[in-house]
């Protein structure tokens, strides 16, 4: 045990053993006041770091994915009382290949505008459909084929989350076929009607989609997983 002898009356301090906060010296109301500020400081970096690199907040603002997504009312095809808000996972294609069946978030390429002006670019939410390499056809009564790279055969895709009658809404691509590059991915809306998407614009290349949807948080009525 190491001694320190003060100069100044022969007072014999322990120097191990002593602990100085580095807020002693400030009175104590200051002292709540700047741990209270450090403490909403660094909530909010914790809060700007996770929406950053790990999962972000996104609101549906369009009738695109109806029903499973709603958008509000008075919409052009709205459902709901609000729009839904929904966390996209960031990470997940960091260490994963996205999925056939998936509702991603992405940035829109430069042809969406070719729908509404300015919405190239913008933030997008579809249903991933059609994988690199694959073909993607739509029959006469809006049900979707795939057909694999190097492979002759076509396979119907089970889509139940598809109400019958947008199906039969969305005339306007029956019988029409698309590839997908390698690379990119073929979106689409559930709302086959009222979607402006892959159909229209495109594939999304790999480097544009921002991560799949994970979780409904609001409205609380509408809390859950996709």
């Amino acid at each position: 045990m190491c001694e320190i002898h003060l100069p100044c009356g022969g007072i014999l301090v322990e120097a191990m053993g002593v602990g100085f906060h580095p807020l002693s010296r400030i009175p104590q109301p200051w002292r709540k006041v700047l741990d209270w500020l450090f403490t909403i400081t660094l909530a909010i970096v914790f809060v700007l770091v996770f929406e950053a690199k790990v999962a972000k907040p996104y609101r549906i603002p369009s009738s695109s994915m109806e029903p499973f997504l709603h958008c509000a009312k008075p919409g052009t095809g709205c459902l709901g009382s609000t729009d839904d808000r929904v966390l996209a996972f960031r990470l997940e294609y960091d260490f994963e290949s996205p999925r056939r069946g998936q509702i991603v978030v992405f940035k829109a390429p430069a042809a969406a505008s070719g729908c509404s002006a300015g919405d190239g670019g913008t933030t997008f939410v579809k249903r991933l459909i059609g994988l690199p390499g694959e073909t993607v056809r739509e029959d006469g009564h809006g049900f979707i084929w795939i057909r694999e790279p190097a492979s002759t055969k076509w396979v119907k895709l089970s889509e139940p989350y598809v109400p019958l009658g947008e199906r039969l809404a969305d005339s306007e691509h029956f019988n029409k076929t698309w590839s997908v590059p390698k690379g990119d991915y073929f979106m689409m809306g559930d709302n086959r009607g009222g979607s402006c998407d892959s159909r229209s614009w495109g594939p999304v290349p790999r480097v544009n989609l921002i991560g799949p949807v994970i979780f409904r948080y609001w409205p609380l009525n509408r809390i859950g997983f996709p």
